[in-house]
């Protein structure tokens, strides 16, 4: 694979593989999954752990918003925007008490976009985070 197709971000979160932040494939861009950790930390907004680095308190919320400004900086820095945004995938560790809060913080950014998404509850995610999307975006517009 070129450089050229593979796009990382300063602005967001290092990846926590060995994958790049996105892949361009023609006029379509496959981000990796986008997580809240902050940008040259392992922070995690919105969650408290314990001694043992065990989750005690998350807010799915900030999480949430947290994850939409990390895709904004992958997009960003593959000269795209939310508005190209054409499918997303979430995934929740526990749909049953986040699902309102995510959705309420998701319909803020992404109403008049009009992305397909698909939300899907997950038992863990590879850090301890309660939310992780998966993005593709349109490069051309129509």
């Amino acid at each position: 694979m070129t450089a050229e197709r593979t796009v990382n971000s300063r602005s967001a979160p290092a990846p926590v593989g060995s994958y790049p932040h996105a892949r361009r494939e023609g006029e379509w861009l496959f981000l990796s999954g986008v997580g809240p950790r902050q940008a040259g930390t392992t922070d995690i907004p919105g969650v408290t752990l314990n001694a043992q680095g065990e989750v005690v308190d998350y807010d799915v919320a900030v999480q949430t918003q947290a994850v939409i400004d990390n895709v904004k900086h992958v997009l960003d820095a593959a000269g795209a925007s939310l508005h190209q945004v054409v499918d997303i995938m979430v995934f929740l560790t526990n749909m049953k008490d986040d699902f309102a809060l995510f959705n309420q913080v998701y319909a803020a950014n992404f109403s008049d976009i009009q992305a397909t998404r698909t939300t899907i509850g997950v038992v863990a995610l590879p850090t301890p985070i309660a939310v992780e999307f998966k993005v593709i975006a349109r490069l051309v517009n129509k």
